[in-house]
C-alpha cells in the first residue's frame, strides 16, 4: 500500500503526481525545482536552487518524520553540467558521515527553465 505525502512548506505538484509516495518503508521524493513555497519564487544561480531544492526536500521528509540522514539514493538534474560544481559545494553541506549514493546528469531542459532539480529516496 503507498501512501502520498506533501508538505505546505515545499512547492506543490505541477502535474498529476505526488510530492512524495511512501511505500514498504521507502519514501520517493519527486524532483523538486528551487522554488520557494511561501513566495513561489525560484531561486537564481546553481548555488541557490541546489539549496532550495535540498531545503523542499527536507521539508517533504519531516512531513514523514524523516530527515536528510535517511536518504540513501538522490538524483541531481542539471540544465548544464558547467554547474556541477556550485552545486556540489552546496550539496555538501546538507550530508553528514555517510553521504547517499548519487547521480548526476546534465538534462536538455528543466521544468519552468530551472538549472537544478534533485529528487531522492529515502528509508526509514
Amino acid at each position: 500500500m503507498k501512501k502520498a505525502i506533501s508538505s505546505q512548506k515545499a512547492p506543490g505538484a505541477i502535474g498529476p503526481y505526488s510530492q512524495a509516495v511512501e511505500a514498504g518503508g521507502m519514501v520517493f521524493v519527486s524532483g523538486q525545482l528551487p522554488i520557494n513555497a511561501e513566495t513561489g519564487v525560484m531561486a537564481e544561480g546553481a548555488e541557490a536552487q541546489a539549496r532550495q531544492s535540498l531545503d523542499n526536500i527536507r521539508h517533504i521528509l519531516a512531513e514523514a518524520g524523516l530527515t536528510m540522514d535517511h536518504i540513501v539514493k538522490t538524483t541531481v538534474f542539471l540544465s548544464d553540467m558547467s554547474y556541477f560544481g556550485d552545486m556540489n559545494k552546496v550539496y555538501a553541506t546538507y550530508f553528514d558521515g555517510a553521504c547517499p549514493a548519487r547521480s548526476a546528469v546534465a538534462v536538455k531542459a528543466l521544468p519552468k527553465d530551472a538549472l537544478v532539480e534533485i529528487e531522492c529516496i529515502a528509508v526509514r
